[in-house]
């Protein structure tokens, strides 16, 4: 791996995204990242956070149209309260402050207890849970992971946010898309962590896992390798048979870490085939490594509805490292 010691991963990276990003503020020692003008007079305030491992989630989202400061956590593990408190009070504007938070008991249990410090210091917190993978049953356990359509959330409801909505209408956009995206993942190949040095799980050549998680979990069903195109029928079915989508909707190809871009597009366009073959129609389609399993080998695939009022949302301006378009 390209560190110097498994214990400072964390740390290394976030002073190089400070070197990288001058528009952000990193603060290195408690672990936050926060747009530099921050806090946005009149503005809700987006803070978001958990484990390193899935760059550019959550760091490289922070910015206008996006999120407002960023917690991450060691590898795959969710950061602290204390880093959330910090990240709520450099955001604040006096507008309050919304926690969007992946479905992992960590990250709602130490966002909770954020969301209640902060309460105890005058500043008002609303907090959303993202809950899109399909592999796994809604009402089981802890229920379903958050996984892509995070990116979804945090897009959409930075941009109310930064048109100046209130925090009850950035809370009600959240959870809008929080409850409608769906996601399903595959590996070809097991991440390995820093701290382990090898993989997660054994993946045997020539297998793959179908309905994998971002930390590294086995998925719900093990195959025989399959082509790019079985593979995204698989794919939209699972999503399309959850989903059951009447409107057009928002595409997330994600890579995990370790995948081309020539093979991502490759299985874009097999997507897009399965969809047009489902009558569902892609409103907009997002190619890329987005939300990573640090080196592991596969994608993921996600789908949000959307009406015109989220598709203009949408399109309105974003300048993240990870994500910029617009003025």
């Amino acid at each position: 791996m390209l560190i110097n010691v498994s214990e400072r991963v964390v740390e290394d990276a976030l002073r190089g995204m400070a070197a990288a990003h001058p528009e952000l503020t990193v603060d290195v020692a408690n672990r936050v990242v926060v747009r530099r003008d921050a806090p946005v007079a009149n503005k809700v305030g987006l803070v978001s956070g958990g484990g390193s491992g899935h760059e550019p989630l959550h760091g490289g989202f922070v910015g206008p149209g996006m999120l407002d400061a960023a917690c991450p956590g060691e590898v795959f593990t969710s950061p602290v309260p204390d880093q959330m408190l910090r990240a709520a009070a450099a955001v604040d504007s006096g507008e309050g402050v919304l926690f969007v938070v992946k479905n992992y008991t960590g990250d709602v249990l130490n966002f909770e207890m954020a969301a209640e410090l902060a309460a105890e210091e005058g500043i008002r917190v609303e907090t959303v849970v993202v809950r899109d993978d399909v592999a796994l049953p809604a009402g089981e356990g802890a229920g379903r992971r958050g996984t892509g359509g995070t990116l979804f959330v945090e897009r959409l409801a930075g941009a109310v946010a930064e048109a100046g909505a209130p925090l009850e209408r950035v809370t009600e956009v959240a959870r809008r898309v929080a409850d409608s995206c769906r996601s399903f993942g595959v590996a070809l190949a097991p991440c390995s962590t820093p701290a382990r040095g090898g993989p997660t799980f054994d993946l045997p050549e020539g297998e793959l896992e179908l309905g994998i998680g971002i930390h590294g979990e086995p998925g719900r069903e093990r195959r025989g390798m399959m082509t790019s195109g079985e593979i995204a029928d698989a794919t939209v079915d699972a999503l399309v048979g959850d989903l059951r989508p009447d409107d057009p909707v928002l595409v997330l190809v994600n890579g995990m870490g370790a995948t081309p871009l020539l093979e991502l597009y490759g299985y874009a366009s097999e997507v897009s085939r399965a969809l047009a073959e489902r009558s569902v129609v892609p409103a907009r389609m997002l190619v890329g490594d987005y939300v990573t399993s640090l080196d592991m080998a596969g994608c993921s695939v996600t789908l949000c509805p959307v009406d015109e009022e989220l598709l203009r949302l949408w399109e309105t301006p974003v300048r993240t490292p990870a994500l910029r378009w617009g003025a």
